[in-house]
């Protein structure tokens, strides 16, 4: 591939924030095609079901653009279908013209849960009778929520802790790819069969082993700019490493080796580009300067490894974290400037009384809490409790 092509970390994060939408202007128009674009863009975006502000979606691309819509998101799933749900690295939204691609993952996924212990554990000693039940009341009676079948045993299904037999059914037929999301209320799954969710077309012809990989591994790094082999198969979680490993020596002529230099010094990381990445670097737009909070789970801090190479940024999130062993807070969201981590805050919606409060709030080693910067967090306060449609915004005295 050639004598290797040195960038530093600085042009490294700002591709990736070019690639996944966040050196856009934040306060364009962008309406349900925009919307559609931008997520197609960043290949996915990442569901959460915690709503200690927002779910993890909803801040995910209002941090991109301040006119998003959740009801835009809502119709494009669940309307237009150009969305579907299913898993990546975890669960996503991912625009249905891939849908073949998933075919693969039902398949192995399926063969993986019948062979588990915890999901064999879940489902109990009759599986085949269990899920053979669910898969007839689905067909028979349309859109179903765990909560309408029984346990399975006598029991109701519960949450995903303490899933009872037919909630595994559910959850196995919607793995392998008999059944899709057709919506959700109050974020729980309304399942139907994949036949009357996914439209005709996206569900013929999948593509072929070869031509996945080919996909899976190309997409990625359109993606994250530069990334190891390892980043390429983390990205969809569709291939393993052995797989883009073998996609990157077919690849050769096309790709270039990159040492990138990591944020703080050290020794740079050999990544993996297009040839053509010096033409896209020389046209990064600038990002903009104002200071944005961040989901937990943008895809610019999930991997926290790249984030601490790529932005300095130590980044670990918490909520999952016993009381005791916290560093920061339950709930702790990322402050982005232009191109750098600015600091960081603890924020809980309380919706019982309408008020988004900030615990308290750090900035990172070097950066300084001057006025300005301070204003600046107060404008995205403002910005987000319109969005939340809170009524007030709290901040302990001193902050």
């Amino acid at each position: 591939m050639g004598r290797p092509l040195v960038i530093d970390c600085r042009t490294a994060r700002r591709l990736l924030m070019s690639l996944q939408g966040l050196a856009d202007r934040p306060d364009r128009k962008m309406g349900r095609d925009g919307l559609y674009d931008l997520i197609e863009r960043m290949g996915f975006v990442q569901l959460d079901s915690i709503v200690t502000v927002e779910r993890a979606h909803h801040l995910t691309l209002f941090s991109r653009n301040r006119t998003y819509r959740r009801r835009d998101l809502d119709r494009l799933l669940e309307g237009d279908r150009r969305l579907f749900e299913h898993w990546t690295h975890d669960a996503s939204v991912i625009p249905i013209r891939w849908f073949g691609h998933w075919i693969h993952r039902f398949r192995r996924m399926g063969a993986r849960l019948r062979g588990d212990s915890w999901f064999a554990e879940r489902i109990g000693p009759d599986a085949g009778r269990v899920i053979e039940g669910v898969r007839r009341h689905v067909r028979d009676n349309g859109p179903t929520m765990s909560r309408d079948l029984g346990g399975g045993d006598g029991r109701r299904a519960g949450p995903w802790w303490g899933w009872a037999p037919t909630k595994a059914a559910l959850e196995y037929l919607w793995w392998s790819g008999e059944l899709s999301v057709a919506r959700r209320e109050n974020f729980q799954k309304v399942y139907d069969l994949t036949e009357r969710v996914i439209p005709d077309r996206w569900r013929r012809d999948p593509p072929d082993r070869d031509v996945h990989v080919a996909w899976a591994c190309g997409s990625a790094l359109d993606r994250l700019g530069v990334a190891t082999h390892g980043e390429i198969a983390a990205f969809w979680d569709a291939v393993s490493p052995a797989e883009a490993s073998a996609w990157v020596r077919a690849n050769g002529h096309r790709l270039q080796t990159v040492l990138v230099e990591p944020a703080g010094g050290g020794k740079p990381r050999p990544s993996l580009a297009w040839r053509r990445l010096e033409d896209l670097v020389a046209g990064l737009p600038e990002p903009p300067s104002r200071l944005r909070v961040l989901s937990p789970f943008d895809p610019v801090v999930r991997d926290r490894d790249r984030a601490l190479r790529l932005f300095g940024f130590d980044y670990r999130f918490e909520a999952f974290v016993p009381k005791p062993r916290r560093k920061y807070g339950y709930y702790v969201l990322p402050l982005l400037e232009g191109d750098r981590m600015t600091g960081r805050a603890c924020m809980k919606f309380h919706r019982d009384r309408g008020c988004l409060a900030v615990n308290n709030l750090w900035w990172e080693p070097g950066v300084r809490a001057g006025k300005g910067r301070v204003d600046a967090f107060r404008s995205e306060l403002e910005r987000l409790r319109r969005f939340l449609d809170a009524d007030t915004v709290a901040m302990p005295e001193g902050l």
